[in-house]
């Protein structure tokens, strides 16, 4: 899998931190079923990326998960370009609606195991990430 290290502005460090403790509903509800290894891969809350920061990041994939909720509803241009320059990185998306995630979360977790499952058979996992040991003849 990926695992590419992206760095990102070390000022973003407390500003994710914060973010984390004034998380909206929906990415509450999100984390519960998410976190943990649940859909055999690790996710992270409020990540910094580069110059900004996602909802939540799994590095072996480097999948972002974005949350767009009515705070978004003015920023769709700087959520695109935000997206695009992460994604010119390697990143990659998948956004869900604050509503959905609250109403149709079976849905919304039905599309990310789905996104999951593509981009594991995209890029699967070496023998070490697998645990196993290669050995030479």
């Amino acid at each position: 899998m990926k695992n590419k290290i992206i760095t990102y502005n070390p000022s973003l460090k407390l500003l994710a931190r914060d973010l984390r403790n004034s998380s909206t509903l929906s990415e509450v509800l999100l984390w519960q079923k998410i976190k943990g290894k649940s859909f055999g891969v690790e996710f992270h809350r409020q990540v910094p990326l580069d110059e900004f920061i996602v909802d939540f990041y799994c590095h072996e994939l480097m999948l972002a998960i974005e949350i767009d909720v009515n705070s978004h509803d003015n920023k769709y241009d700087y959520d695109i370009s935000r997206q695009s320059i992460l994604e010119d990185n390697g990143v990659s998306f998948i956004r869900f609606n604050d509503l959905d995630v609250k109403k149709y979360m079976n849905n919304v977790l039905r599309a990310l195991e789905q996104k999951i499952e593509d981009l594991v058979i995209q890029h699967p996992p070496s023998p070490l990430q697998r645990g196993n040991k290669t050995t030479s003849p």
